[in-house]
């Protein structure tokens, strides 16, 4: 019968669950091992240092033209990214970190294999309290909360919310002929272009942070903006000439509660756009400026996380280009193992006004939903399965569909 067939499909299934766990269970003893194994100690303990990493094999589908920053031509992409960590501390107030990838990109591509240091920093907190921490290297932005989970172990989703990975009509390599160029160029080469912020936007630079009661602040100084695309982060390819400058103050009113505003003001040109600008004008007379405001709330086995950001980019020939983007994001967890996730995005485009005086919307507004499950088999694996769907809710109103899957291994 009908019930005796689900009722045999169930057993089967839960078999091959509690097989694939007996399994993992296995496996991280093995991880544990080899943990204890990875950290070091000298100088009567005074100096400790740890390798860790992940393993990540990625699984999307979707439609063309690819959805964020997605750099493939083809419909069915996987993306396997090995990360290494070195955390060393020196006493109780130097630590140093890198981060290394071999990867096919930053960001999910069809390209070639790579390998890169996308973070390496000094940090020195001279006093026990946190009330103050100096920090120099190439290392994630301060802005937002998001970039406190936004690697593979820690975000309940596969990709990045729509504010850090949704590409504008804003390039960083040349500018417009005139506003209707501006509008219409869009429909070119996509990685030409750039978002409000690139991922966490591992950028060179110095920053200051601590907390003081229930504040926290930080502040940087960086080589680029925090729209800049990943090849402008290192020193290398582009200097302090023309610097950004972001903070962020955090609000803690209660323990559950964590309120927060930022601020970022930067050029966002390359030196190769040079060329292309008015005559008289330089790279630096075109800024980047964000607002946003972020929260967050944690009880029990619920976690809500909100950001909401204006900008502002002055294009030339074209005038001021303004945004709204911002995310809703829910996780909760229905046992030790099992976690849900739910997140809603959109982000709204102004005006630029032509030559004939008529306002052309610079982007489509779009909207997007995202689902999330997630099971630890244990404390080193996991696996994620995601679909998000997308909308433009102006222009010509396309949709795109998106299923993602992560397995993660983390040791």
């Amino acid at each position: 019968t009908r019930n005796a067939s689900d009722m045999k499909l169930l057993r089967t299934l839960s078999f091959c669950l509690f097989a694939c766990t007996a399994r993992a269970i296995e496996i991280d003893e093995l991880f544990d091992r080899l943990d204890q194994a990875l950290t070091f100690g000298a100088f009567h303990e005074n100096v400790r240092a740890r390798l860790s990493g992940t393993v990540d094999l990625e699984l999307y589908h979707f439609e063309q033209p690819a959805p964020g920053l997605i750099d493939s031509d083809i419909d069915t992409l996987f993306n396997p990214r090995l990360t290494l960590f070195l955390d060393t501390q020196i006493g109780s107030h130097v630590y140093v970190f890198v981060q290394s990838r071999v990867d096919r990109g930053f960001d999910p591509s069809d390209h070639g294999a790579q390998v890169r240091a996308d973070e390496y920093a000094l940090r020195v907190t001279p006093w026990d309290d946190s009330r103050f921490t100096l920090q120099i290297g190439k290392f994630a932005t301060v802005v937002g909360n998001w970039v406190a989970r936004h690697l593979s172990w820690d975000n309940p989703f596969i990709n990045a919310p729509l504010p850090y990975e949704n590409v504008t009509a804003i390039s960083d390599k040349s500018a417009p002929a005139s506003a209707r160029d501006f509008v219409n160029r869009f429909e070119r080469e996509k990685y030409e272009f750039v978002p409000v912020i690139w991922g966490p936007s591992y950028a060179s630079g110095i920053s200051v942070s601590g907390r003081l009661g229930r504040f926290d602040y930080a502040a940087e100084m960086k080589n680029a903006s925090l729209s800049s695309r990943p090849e402008s982060w290192s020193v290398a390819a582009m200097g302090f000439e023309q610097p950004t400058f972001s903070a962020r103050v955090g609000f803690r009113p209660t323990e559950p509660w964590n309120l927060g505003v930022s601020v970022s003001d930067g050029a966002y040109f390359r030196r190769e756009a040079q060329p292309t600008l008015p005559a008289g004008r330089d790279t630096d007379d075109y800024r980047e400026f964000v607002l946003g405001q972020d929260i967050s709330y944690a009880v029990r086995h619920l976690q809500l996380w909100a950001e909401f950001y204006e900008a502002r980019f002055e294009v030339p020939r074209a005038g001021n280009a303004d945004t709204f983007a911002y995310y809703f994001e829910a996780k909760y967890k229905f046992a030790p193992q099992w976690f849900a996730a739910l997140r809603w995005n959109q982000q709204f485009f102004s005006n630029i006004d032509n030559r004939a005086g008529r306002g052309l919307p610079w982007g489509p507004d779009l909207a997007r939903i995202e689902l999330a499950a997630g099971y630890r088999f244990t404390s080193h694996t996991q696996i994620k399965v995601q679909y998000s769907y997308q909308h433009e809710t102006s222009g010509t109103e396309d949709d795109n569909h998106l299923i993602a899957t992560q397995f993660t291994v983390r040791f």
